[in-house]
């Protein structure tokens, strides 16, 4: 390698080498963190809706449970309105899935 110009051009050949695989690994790495960010973030959301429903289980058989008890002498209406209150209930939660994934469409 006594000529400046065919070292010039090895010594270039290999920076480009260099930065090219720091580059990948850089850019791995961000869309691995990416991924895991958005696992985790779908984890998190799977879990609150999953705690969400089931609050909303157990305070309707909690009303249920209180309105046989106390419904013997009353009118089967208050049944058919605590139906229609669990199907507005899960046509809101519906909604706002559909809601959600619309977001995560636009966010993506």
């Amino acid at each position: 390698m006594s000529n400046p110009l065919v070292q010039a051009f090895f010594v270039g050949r290999a920076v480009a080498e260099v930065i090219n695989e720091r580059l990948e690994v850089a850019l791995t790495d961000a869309l691995s963190d990416l991924g895991k960010f958005d696992a985790e973030a779908r984890e998190q959301l799977r879990q609150f809706s999953d705690e969400v429903l089931e609050r909303a289980n157990r305070a309707a058989e909690a009303a249920n449970a209180g309105q046989t008890t106390t419904a013997s002498g009353q009118p089967s209406s208050s049944s058919v309105d605590l139906q229609a209150d669990i199907d507005e209930l899960r046509a809101e939660i519906a909604l706002l899935r559909t809601e959600l994934q619309h977001y995560r469409r636009t966010s993506a």
